[in-house]
């Protein structure tokens, strides 16, 4: 999985497309003086806050160290992502089962079946040209890991936020259009109200599982497997180095890794030596693998090892 995030070209079409989506909608609404309408058109402009979120959270994680955070403002991203995928819940599943509850206990007059589809196709080929933007670059990242797996495993959360909230938008655009259908065949409106408690399920699953990744790289995410592997193979290969014990490696960011290390010496050599050679191990871990911004090495000793194979007999 490539940890390199993606630009922002993504976020500014879905940001883009939600906004054509609000002017149909609101155009719609103008024409007809459907409320409901008028409704969607001011949740599509609040959907389209998402992406201005996730872009702001994107500029602040890029701000430098300082001495309130010495770490950095890496994490930015991963909060706004959370709060985006609360959002996704709240705003997007809560607001549609509402109308959908509300339409089914109050019928409104159906829209014009022209203007009604109308708006619905213009949807479907925004949100169908995000979505595939998106598709593409996720695609491009995940390399050759399964969609499932990528997802679990991306630290840039846009990246899959963008892909799993247009999806689910075009899911939600093709249940409103056989809501839409059903009503014209029955003459009951109620099934458009139905179909809207189905998109707000499906919004609020995405949301949910868009919420369960965010917050668990807002805690803190290890890196993959194969670089807490590779750091391992680079250290204990040098010379002077007995055995390499934990490598402890968090994320701050998707491009910024801090790892840490417990490495046994050889007892002969002097504390100069430790040093050069720890300096050494610096020098090729920040050619190799730039994305680890700080490496922290403690020296392992043997009292040390003791006490760690006695903690795993406890266990």
């Amino acid at each position: 999985m490539n940890t390199e995030p993606h630009n922002n070209r993504t976020l500014w079409i879905a940001f883009a497309a939600n906004m054509g989506i609000a002017v149909s909608k609101f155009v719609a609404a103008a024409l007809t003086g459907s409320s409901a309408m008028l409704t969607e058109g001011v949740h599509s402009v609040v959907d389209s806050s998402n992406q201005l979120l996730l872009l702001w959270g994107r500029k602040a994680s890029r701000r430098p160290p300082d001495k309130l955070h010495p770490f950095g403002y890496g994490r930015e991203i991963y909060f706004w992502s959370f709060v985006v995928a609360v959002l996704v819940f709240a705003l997007g599943a809560g607001v549609s089962v509402y109308e959908g509850i509300i339409h089914i206990a109050d019928p409104e007059p159906a829209v014009s079946p022209i203007i009604a589809y109308g708006v619905l196709l213009v949807a479907f080929l925004l949100e169908g040209g995000s979505t595939l933007e998106a598709f593409k670059d996720f695609n491009q990242a995940k390399g050759k890991l399964g969609w499932v797996q990528a997802i679990i495993q991306s630290k840039d959360p846009p990246g899959f936020i963008v892909l799993l909230e247009n999806g689910a938008a075009m899911v939600g655009i093709l249940a409103a259009a056989i809501g839409l259908g059903v009503s014209q065949i029955t003459g009951d409106p109620r099934y458009d109200g139905m179909a809207s408690i189905v998109i707000g399920c499906i919004l609020g699953f995405t949301a949910a599982l868009l919420a369960y990744e965010s917050k668990a790289l807002l805690i803190g995410e290890a890196a993959d497997p194969e670089l807490v592997t590779a750091i391992h193979e680079m250290v204990e290969r040098r010379d002077g180095v007995t055995s390499v014990g934990e490598v402890l490696t968090v994320h701050s960011a998707p491009d910024q890794i801090t790892a840490m290390l417990s490495v046994d010496f050889e007892d002969h050599i002097s504390a100069r030596d430790v040093e050069r050679l720890v300096c050494d191990i610096e020098l090729e871990c920040e050619r190799r693998f730039p994305i680890i911004r700080r490496l922290y090495i403690r020296p392992r000793s043997a009292a040390d090892q003791c006490r760690t194979e006695e903690g795993a007999a406890l266990i």
